[in-house]
């Protein structure tokens, strides 16, 4: 997995490094693929991706954090607010 967001294989939340998932920040079929055309994916450990009530797939607030962070870094490195947008559909921000 290329992330564009973190470089050791951790969960990006804990920092664990056992049982890792790597999770597209913005997910669904053609956001999916977008997050990884441009990198905007981390590793979660089971618990931080799908198990826990505080997972990602669990929790809209845990969710919109890694989406503000990544929407952050796309502004800084990728590209404007506007093409934000034109890519993955809202803003975050």
């Amino acid at each position: 997995m290329k992330s564009v967001l973190q470089d050791t294989k951790e969960c990006y939340i804990c920092r664990c490094t056992s049982c890792l998932e790597d999770h597209h920040i913005f997910f669904g079929t053609s956001n999916r693929k977008r997050s990884e055309k441009r990198g905007l994916k981390v590793w979660l450990c089971g618990n931080h991706h799908r198990n826990s009530p505080d997972a990602v797939h669990k929790n809209r607030q845990s969710d919109l954090r890694l989406k503000e962070m990544a929407q952050a870094y796309y502004e800084q490195n990728i590209g404007t607010r506007q093409q934000f947008i034109i890519e993955f559909g809202k803003s975050y921000l």
